[in-house]
């Protein structure tokens, strides 16, 4: 049986939600270890997993590889089309979340060099 065009982009999606949902708690663990001053091996982690990921969207021109896949499934000009999200928050995903990152770096480094 031979997976529906539909059915392969419900997949993309499922898979897209998940793992924007991992990153979630991975920066906003970061974010609680910053503040908190919990800078332990799961800090480092964090950050190592967050350049990883913006090492794959430099690759892929600013795109997440399943955002590339799912296009081919799509012919859609919304900017959730390949994610369970609020249209306006897939929107301005890479804005929010690369200030919440940025932030928790800053008091990362604030805290190994003034704590």
């Amino acid at each position: 049986m031979v997976a529906s065009p539909n059915n392969k982009l419900l997949f993309i999606k499922i898979i897209h939600t998940v793992i924007w949902l991992f990153f979630n708690v991975v920066i906003f663990y970061l974010l609680y270890a910053a503040i908190a001053n919990k800078i332990d091996k799961w800090v480092w982690i964090c950050i190592g997993l967050v350049f990883g990921e913006g090492l794959v969207l430099l690759a892929f021109k600013m795109f997440c590889p399943l955002t590339v896949l799912a296009r081919k499934y799509s012919d859609s000009n919304e900017d959730n089309f390949d994610i369970f999200l609020p249209n306006w928050l897939a929107k301005h995903n890479k804005l929010i979340y690369t200030t919440i990152f940025c932030i928790s770096l800053i008091i990362v480094f604030y805290r190994l060099v003034f704590d």
